[in-house]
């Protein structure tokens, strides 16, 4: 509804534009949805006048889609959020029952994209360990095999030893019994045999050792790596869990499934909003979701609370309040601050639960938060702090809540 009245206001003649949106009617389409969208949203629950030229602009672009809604009944195929904004704008009798209509359908589809997304990452980790333990089985048999058959040359080796040091005493008894002592070339030639197959015998008990080792070690690897992959699965399986109840918990969704005749009452169910980004207790809210990861754009927040100090202490400051809001949240906490602001490489000394992350050369801070979102799971609640236009559009795409950095110091200052 923003967008679709910021547009309309640049094509309005001077006079008929509202008091409170004059100083922005000159600006672009895209500043003035940004800049003005609080005022125009207040300017449209109040004044029927704009808000009905909102409506004939959206008329001539979706005329069917408008008569429908106007008549109360829109097509099934049409997107919620149009067919809510469209009864908002037109305001026809029972248009209340069509906002309440357009939420309770995202809110089903809500749900059900969270248990899609946790059945493909649980079928994902299934075949990953299934791979993994096929991989760690063939090992295992190689080494086995390559064990059986050392053994059995050393058995073998064992076997020559023992029948070249019988012939060496056997000589040696004959000629004690014949009362001569056997030629110094036969003796020498007989001791450097057997010293020559006990050489071989030790290197061969070596390469047995080192294979028992080897297998032994693979067996280990395999226990453990079943356990890491048990651990991982576990791990995973518990946060969509939480993450599904924290959303259900955030978007208040019913503990059953709604009916289509739930939907025909004598009294209208009162309609219920999201919670918008300026709610002072959004925050409070998303850092009380299980396994939440709050990833803050440091510079972005300390330059808006606290920006006349030094980029050290500004540094310090903010990273001393959260970690108290670790202490008391146990939130996984990061922070990340644009390495291009330091002149050389500082010492960041991190409270304890609060993890801090420097870009490198090359890279901005808005790109390391991007990674950061990226690397977690899906199905993790992730909040990212900052009032960048651009942070939050990437956030918001790869899944992450954005949340302004004005929040956060009002948090930080409560605590």
């Amino acid at each position: 509804m923003v967008e679709h009245a910021a547009e309309v206001l640049g094509v309005l003649p001077p006079d008929e534009v509202p008091g409170a949106l004059r100083p922005f009617a000159r600006f672009d389409r895209r500043k003035r949805a940004k800049l003005a969208g609080p005022k125009i949203a207040a300017v449209l629950e109040r004044d029927g006048g704009f808000r009905e030229r909102v409506a004939e602009a959206l008329r001539g672009v979706q005329p069917e889609l408008v008569a429908a809604v106007q008549e109360g009944h829109a097509p099934p195929a049409a997107d919620p959020v149009e067919v809510a904004g469209l009864a908002y704008l037109l305001r026809p009798p029972g248009w209340t029952r069509a906002v309440h209509t357009a939420r309770t359908e995202l809110e089903r589809r809500a749900a059900l994209t969270v248990e899609q997304e946790a059945e493909r990452a649980v079928a994902a980790l299934r075949a990953e360990l299934a791979a993994e333990k096929a991989v760690r089985t063939g090992e295992v048999a190689r080494l086995r095999a390559e064990l059986r058959a050392v053994k059995d040359e050393n058995a073998e080796l064992r076997r020559k030893v023992h029948d070249a040091r019988t012939r060496m005493k056997a000589a040696r008894a004959d000629a004690e019994h014949a009362g001569r002592q056997v030629p110094g070339a036969e003796l020498d030639a007989a001791r450097e045999a057997a010293a020559a197959l006990e050489k071989e015998l030790r290197r061969t008990r070596a390469r047995a050792e080192r294979a028992e080792a080897a297998a032994e070690a693979t067996r280990r690897a395999a226990r453990e790596g079943r356990n890491v992959d048990d651990m991982r699965l576990r791990m995973l399986v518990d946060t969509l869990v939480d993450a599904a109840q924290g959303v259900r918990r955030e978007l208040a969704l019913p503990s059953t499934i709604g009916r289509p005749a739930d939907a025909v009452a004598a009294q209208e169910p009162a309609v219920g909003r999201a919670v918008p980004d300026g709610d002072p207790h959004l925050l409070d809210r998303l850092v009380a979701l299980p396994q939440v990861h709050l990833v803050i754009d440091g510079y972005n927040v300390t330059k808006s609370g606290y920006g006349e100090l030094p980029l050290a202490d500004q540094r310090s400051r903010l990273l001393s309040g959260l970690g108290g809001l670790a202490a008391q949240t146990r939130a996984e906490v990061t922070c990340v601050f644009d390495g291009a602001e330091l002149d050389a490489p500082v010492p960041a000394f991190a409270p304890r639960g609060v993890r801090v992350r420097f870009s490198a050369a090359g890279t901005t801070a808005d790109e390391l938060i991007g990674e950061l979102v990226r690397a977690e799971p899906p199905g993790r609640p992730v909040v990212v702090v900052s009032t960048d236009g651009e942070v939050a559009a990437a956030a918001r795409r790869a899944g992450a809540r954005p949340v302004p950095s004005a929040l956060l110091l009002r948090r930080l200052g409560r605590s």
